[in-house]
């Protein structure tokens, strides 16, 4: 029995609360809170017949600290469940941590104003160290450790698909498969078409930011960055067929090159559409990506956050959406002094997913391992003090749930690898 509060009423969040709804003697309290409180009680209108949790709503501003300190005093949950912007992610745990309640979320912080002097000075100076240049990074979280050691409280970071279910896809590797894991390729194959000529699964600020940025992977010890979307390899994927993939940063790289002993190289690949792509280097060359401010007619307005307008819902596209999506890790390894590869995989329908909560993949993928980390989290299967990544805890009791909750794994051990 838990109380949990909720942050955020995305298209993942709808996901991740109707999953929690379905999981009711767990999560036998729900409190939505978003900035507007009206999406909240449509979810609470749709939802709330269908399950004994018993449902709740409150308006917070998840950029303002007190407001949410306000409202978790108030509503005094076991935990809060972070599906907001990854902006706000040091404000949630900040609030968290006066609060002394543990903390979930799906994605690592970034920071909304990448122009700030005070962010630029880490920033820079990480660049300079670690060697890659995304604006999103784990070591702003990763600070939080002690303090949330001292409090006695517990941070899960990173609980959607990628990160999250392909870093407990790692774990599990580890545990079940090898002795050791030398590379580890990181596959996100998206085959849904939802007829648009361009549209992002996920938020178009978040996810241009993160395609338009240079890519990177870990080998060896090190980062090693190249021009964005200049690596790239083509795989046939079980379910879906032969795509086009590019390499590119992602989060889950740096935790796991922390968390899995050992490993030699891992790579992030993601699959795109040649229409996304030229729509995406039109955007940018005419400076609809940036996020500086600029002043038109009187009014200052951000280019990338004037395009989110523009550009249709995510949470609108499970309608139009079909097709499927194939997630998963390529592994190499040793196992008993031999050499050994598998592919650790999920597919999930569109249509499907539609069907059963109302969302497209790209949001049910995230929304349901949101749920898994949370459930994990207050029945205390998973525990600790600070701050702690997917990978770091046992991997059976999730990947347990991945296939009760609508995400079914395969393990393939005689996959193709990619070049």
């Amino acid at each position: 029995m838990s109380k949990l509060l909720v942050i955020g009423c995305g298209g993942v969040a709808g996901v991740a609360i109707a999953k929690c709804c379905q999981n009711s003697s767990v999560f036998t309290e729900l409190c939505i809170a978003s900035r507007t409180k009206a999406k909240c009680d449509a979810v609470k209108e749709k939802l709330q017949p269908t399950t004994s949790t018993v449902i709740t709503t409150a308006q917070v501003n998840a950029d303002n600290k007190d407001e949410l300190v306000a409202l978790i005093k108030a509503y005094r949950p076991d935990a809060v469940l972070n599906v907001a912007l990854p902006y706000q992610d040091l404000t949630i745990m900040d609030a968290c941590l006066e609060c002394k309640v543990d903390y979930i979320d799906t994605a690592n912080y970034e920071p909304e104003d990448i122009d700030d002097p005070a962010w630029r000075a880490v920033y820079d100076k990480r660049c300079e160290e670690e060697g890659f240049s995304a604006y999103f990074d784990y070591s702003w979280q990763w600070a939080y450790k002690q303090k949330f050691a001292d409090a006695g409280i517990m941070a899960l970071l990173g609980t959607g698909f990628d990160p999250g279910v392909t870093s407990v896809f790692s774990a599990y590797a580890l545990k079940h498969y090898f002795d050791e894991i030398e590379t580890i390729d990181i596959l996100d194959c998206n085959g849904g078409d939802h007829g648009y000529p361009f549209a992002t699964n996920f938020n178009p600020e978040i996810n241009l930011r993160e395609v338009s940025a240079p890519g990177s992977y870990w080998e060896n010890g090190k980062w090693v960055e190249i021009p964005a979307m200049s690596i790239k390899r083509e795989y046939d994927f079980p379910q879906v067929g032969m795509k086009d993939m590019y390499l590119l940063h992602h989060e889950e790289i740096e935790s796991l090159a922390k968390n899995i002993p050992g490993v030699k190289r891992i790579r992030f690949f993601m699959t795109f559409g040649q229409s996304y792509l030229t729509h995406m280097k039109c955007l940018e060359n005419v400076g609809m990506l940036s996020t500086k401010p600029i002043n038109y007619e009187g009014h200052e307005i951000v280019p990338i956050q004037f395009l989110k307008a523009l550009l249709p819902d995510p949470a609108s596209l499970g309608p139009r959406t079909v097709g499927k999506t194939n997630i998963g890790c390529i592994f190499t390894g040793t196992k008993d002094g031999k050499q050994k590869t598998i592919y650790i995989y999920n597919v999930c329908d569109h249509q499907e997913c539609y069907k059963e909560v109302g969302s497209q993949a790209i949001s049910y993928t995230t929304g349901v391992p949101a749920m898994i980390g949370t459930a994990l989290v207050v029945t205390k299967q998973w525990q600790g003090k600070g701050v702690f990544n997917v990978e770091e805890f046992d991997p059976d009791p999730y990947m347990e749930m991945l296939n009760q909750y609508g995400l079914p794994w395969v393990v393939d051990e005689n996959p193709a690898t990619v070049e």
